[in-house]
């Protein structure tokens, strides 16, 4: 019996694969441990070493991911212009920028807390009985309790708990999930299973190897864990705060020193620093951005698609690669019957109908189903015959048999592969076995699996199923078995690549099944090795993986590695998949869509959660959000514009009055004017580009500073008009100031919506019934006095009139501005 683990004892920190170039008699000995099982003293004890099979989680509190929320560079600037408000008695000011605040806090909380399904539908997964060996007597345990030495029982239908070691017995199990390869594996004694992996056929007595997350699965599992993509949107929208910040910074810093030297009282210049920080921080941005993309999640929903992470819709937008994992997203994940050749005397139906005869339906094998699903589509009755008796599949003997009886007479038929399938058709003339060869070696080099059709007479009936055959078994042909891709693959990697994206395959399957695919496909046949990789320097791969269409014989960490590669070099990734072996990956990516079979993890690893079959909707998915990404651009470059228009206009204001031109009153009506009404860009009719958008933050902010600068300008004219021209006492001409900023700010954004002319897109109905709204309601109030002194009809048609000619005007350098800089 084996002794109980020392913690001097290094096996347990060995990897799953360290065990496959062991024999059973080393890997008992490297685990300390005996075909007897442990006792359950020994499993107590590397129970409490290694902890449980299950995959470990920290959880932070509710109530701090809450309160985190109100942590960072934005938060606090919006605190500290509460905070200032408040000491000033600006209380109304203080409750709607805190009330703001709150709203975005909440939503993101929300979004957070979806965040961790993915970990838990793992931990789900491993949360499964097993019978295990302990105490030499087999007993039923909760999966979660094995540890490495354990001695366990996998039978048909079994989920795999542990990574384990064949010791007795052989199993063919389905590791799609796992590897992405679609066929069964088939393992002997002395082969690795991992864990996740479901058996299919047979019975095995195995040795649990590796538990948790030291498993092939657990790994995974981690890899899903650390895994999470840069948040360019949170790194575009910090750059842009900041040099609006800059602005509002320098222009305070001018004013307050001026103030000094007017010995203004210092609540007073606080009071302007307020206003200045109200008229810099874009307060409505965190509301709008999640507006905006809430707005492209719904109609992705029309399409198809269920959007989990607001954020990868802006970042789909600048996708220029896309990986796609072979199985479930480019293939239907579903073998089937690819090819056939009939030996001389029969038919290839006769092949399909014979093996379909030597088929079952009960034992849920996949090869079983294919050809009874390829004798249905045929049309081949196999009505007339019965099969008296059937052997399912069994690795020791690698074929199928059946006794059949048809028309009175009985047959042996047999289906396996092909050279076993050969050996015992001794009959075979040597030029019919060189064809079937040829067919074979044909199949292989498309990467198609082959099995061998044969059948034996048994002669009359006579009520003895089990009777020998009369002759050896006559070859009838062979099949070619693969997982044929979708119907709409290549129709959506065309238009992928017309809209300049480069399609990427990764699959765990052989070079030579990767190579047909990705051709029929239209993806290409320079698909490669992952091992080619090893031994490369970072950069030497960065090259490698911008020259391929695709990596064959992959792991999931191979995933994951290729797509933090390619964010490293630059590129922003798409990612699909359906598997566990997906799960890491998709949730790296910058979008990772799952496919609407995929597994429970995959969906909820992924930002992008398809909800029809077929793959075509990425396509749209990455249309919709370069148009929001048009509709996100407009809103920053008027945001932008604003705050230079405004702060610009302050600083001249308080230079020739030596007071505030606007009041902390009319910053805030501005604000909702120009920040919230604009919300109504979300739904905005917008073109989507023919290449990939890129954040160009410095470009687009020397853009806007130049537009805003000439808005400046108007807002200077605007000022000797009210008082030269109208003859308008100070507080009138605040308002007079503030209508016309009003009134610039909704024509403005009619203006910048498009890079091109201003007619050559129409805006959203929406847009237009929020900007003329807004227009309407405060001509009322300029013009009969709400809130803001009255001014009358005249003067406010004025206003109006003023601010319309000047932004129409506005148009050419507008053009010129964003050529210049490259902003499109």
């Amino acid at each position: 019996m084996a002794q109980s683990v020392q913690p001097s004892t290094g096996a347990f920190s060995d990897s799953t694969e360290a065990f496959k170039t062991l024999s059973l008699e080393e890997t008992l000995a490297e685990l300390n441990a005996s075909v007897d099982g442990l006792t359950a003293a020994e499993a107590s004890a590397r129970l409490a070493r290694l902890g449980l099979n299950a995959i470990e989680e920290k959880k932070a509190h509710p109530l701090a991911q809450f309160l985190s929320r109100y942590w960072g560079p934005m938060p606090w600037l919006l605190e500290i212009a509460i905070v200032l408000a408040a000491f000033l008695g600006h209380v109304t000011e203080s409750v709607i920028i805190f009330l703001l605040l709150s709203i975005n806090a909440v939503i993101g909380f929300m979004h957070q807390r979806n965040a961790s399904k993915a970990l838990e539908l793992l931990k789900k997964r491993l949360a499964v009985n097993a019978r295990v060996l302990r105490d030499r007597n087999w007993q039923t345990i909760d999966a979660a309790e094995l540890v490495p030495g354990d001695i366990i029982l996998v039978k048909l239908g079994d989920i795999v708990p542990a990574d384990v070691k064949i010791v007795r017995g052989n199993l063919s199990v389905d590791e799609s999930s796992l590897t992405g390869e679609s066929l069964p594996a088939e393992r002997s004694e002395n082969s690795i299973v991992y864990s996740s992996s479901i058996a299919r056929q047979g019975e095995a007595t195995c040795l649990v190897l590796n538990t948790g997350g030291n498993t092939f699965f657990g790994k995974t599992a981690s890899l899903v864990k650390i895994a999470k993509p840069a948040s360019h949107q949170e790194e575009v929208m910090l750059t842009i705060v900041r040099y609006m910040m800059y602005l509002g910074i320098v222009s305070s810093f001018a004013v307050g020193i001026y103030a000094l030297v007017l010995h203004i009282p210092f609540l007073m210049i606080l009071s302007f620093i307020v206003t200045f920080l109200i008229g810099a921080v874009p307060v409505a941005l965190p509301a709008v951005l999640t507006i905006v993309q809430a707005a492209a999640g719904s109609q992705m929903a029309e399409k198809g698609a269920l959007v989990t992470r607001l954020d990868a819709i802006e970042d789909a937008a600048s996708i220029s690669v896309v990986c796609f994992d072979k199985t479930g997203t480019i293939t239907q994940n579903k073998l089937s019957v690819v090819g056939s050749a009939a030996s001389p005397g029969f038919s290839e139906d006769d092949v399909v109908r014979i093996a379909a005869l030597a088929s079952s339906t009960d034992n849920m094998d996949l090869i079983d189903s294919a050809i009874l699903n390829a004798a249905a589509a045929r049309g081949l009755a196999t009505k007339g015959c019965a099969q008296l008796s059937f052997t399912p599949f069994s690795p020791a003997t690698r074929r199928t048999e059946a006794v059949i009886e048809c028309a009175g007479s009985r047959y042996h038929v047999l289906k396996g592969a092909v050279p076993i399938i050969l050996e015992l058709c001794s009959a075979t003339s040597e030029s019919a076995r060189s064809d079937i060869n040829a067919h074979v070696a044909l199949f292989a080099q498309k990467g198609y699996r082959t099995i061998a059709v044969a059948r034996a007479p048994l002669g009359a009936a006579t009520g003895n199923v089990q009777a020998a055959p009369e002759s050896p078994p006559e070859l009838v042909g062979i099949l070619a078995l693969a997982d044929p891709i979708r119907s709409d693959s290549r129709a959506m990697i065309a238009d992928l690549r017309a809209l300049n994206v480069k399609p990427i395959m990764l699959t765990g399957d052989s070079l030579a099944i990767a190579r047909e695919i990705s051709v029929q496909a239209g993806i290409g046949p320079n698909i490669i090795s992952i091992k080619e990789l090893d031994g490369m320097d970072e950069g030497a791969q960065a090259r490698k993986v911008a020259q391929i269409d695709g990596f064959a014989e992959i792991f999931p960490e191979d995933k994951y590695r290729i797509v933090k590669l390619l964010q490293k070099s630059g590129y922003m990734v798409g990612m699909t998949g359906d598997g566990v072996n997906d799960a890491p990956a998709l949730k790296q990516a910058e979008m990772g869509i799952a496919v609407s079979n995929a597994a429970d993890v995959a969906k909820a690893s992924a930002s992008v959660v398809l909800t029809q079959e077929g793959v075509g909707v990425i396509v749209q998915a990455i249309r919709l959000s370069r148009r929001t990404y048009q509709r996100m651009l407009t809103w920053v470059i008027n945001k932008v514009t604003k705050v230079v228009q405004v702060l610009g206009l302050l600083v001249a204001g308080f230079f020739l009055f030596r007071n505030m031109i606007l009041s902390m009153l009319d910053m805030s009506l501005l604000v909702f004017a120009n920040d919230f009404v604009t919300m109504s860009l979300a739904t905005d009719n917008a073109k989507d580009a023919q290449a990939p958008n890129q954040w160009k933050v410095k470009n687009i902010t020397l853009a806007s500073l130049a537009i805003g600068l000439l808005l400046a300008a108007q807002g200077i004219g605007g000022i000797f008009i009210g008082q030269d021209l109208l003859g308008l006492d100070f507080g009138h001409m605040q308002t007079f100031v503030l209508l016309t900023l009003i009134f610039t700010s909704q024509f403005r954004v009619l203006i910048v919506r498009e890079r091109r002319c201003m007619w050559d897109s129409m805006p959203g109905t929406l847009l237009l019934v929020s900007t003329g709204s807004t227009m309407a309601i405060f001509f009322l109030m300029g013009a009969f006095g709400c809130i803001i002194p009255a001014l009358g009809a005249r003067e406010t048609a004025l206003a109006l009139a003023y601010s319309l000619v000047f932004t129409a005007v506005l148009d050419c350098p507008k053009r010129l501005f964003f050529k210049l800089f490259h902003v499109d």
